[in-house]
């Protein structure tokens, strides 16, 4: 009888903050923080084009293919509240919560909020990720 309940019991034990999150296609972890909000930890020196690909591959899986849908970097790069002792980026599909103006960008950074890029786009950035049978 003891041995069915300790499956349950690991089950129900908290897991590792990590552990909580959405995992992208280039293994970057993302925390949804809101509807609209989600936080991109920084990872092996990952640079904007990989942080942006993710918040794209975490918000389409989300939320689907979404004509016309932009992101937006609400908090730039700085200390993550979700991960401590880390690097995030928050980013945001709504505008009207931005802090700042929203802009458009034609560079392609995280430390600008107010930043925002169509979803389609930030996504075609995870191209670097996928790998091709031709390419072997």
């Amino acid at each position: 009888m003891r041995h069915m309940f300790f499956p349950l019991i690991i089950a129900a034990l908290p897991l590792p903050a990590l552990a909580q999150s959405y995992l992208s296609i280039n293994r970057l972890h993302v925390f949804s923080i809101s509807a609209t909000d989600m936080e991109v930890i920084e990872e092996r020196g990952e640079g904007a084009r990989g942080i942006w690909c993710a918040a794209a591959d975490f918000t389409l899986q989300r939320n689907g293919q979404v004509p016309h849908q932009r992101l937006y970097v609400k908090e730039a790069r700085g200390p993550s509240t979700r991960a401590p002792g880390r690097k995030g980026t928050v980013f945001t599909t709504d505008v009207n919560s931005l802090p700042v103006n929203a802009s458009k960008a034609y560079s392609v950074s995280v430390n600008i909020p107010g930043q925002g890029l169509p979803v389609v786009h930030a996504y075609q950035f995870c191209q670097d990720y996928l790998i091709e049978l031709r390419d072997y």
